[in-house]
């Protein structure tokens, strides 16, 4: 699974990251790296819950993210 993080820069100098593809995966940072870092780790916990609850294939997966 390879996830799009989506990047944009607010007026205010706040960074928002993004996952479109998971649903609500949005988090703020006050630099670019700490709103990647947290939009990840949201999305690893979303990925887990979905796993737990079989919402998901129960298979080995392979995440990785990429900056759109």
């Amino acid at each position: 699974m390879t996830f799009t993080i989506e990047l944009e820069r607010e007026a205010d100098g706040r960074w928002l990251a993004e996952v479109p593809t998971l649903p609500g995966v949005l988090c703020y940072g006050q630099d670019r790296d700490e709103a990647v870092a947290k939009v990840q780790a949201l999305a690893l916990r979303v990925i887990a819950e979905r796993l737990e609850h079989r919402e998901a294939p129960a298979e080995f997966l392979n995440v990785t993210f990429q900056a759109a």
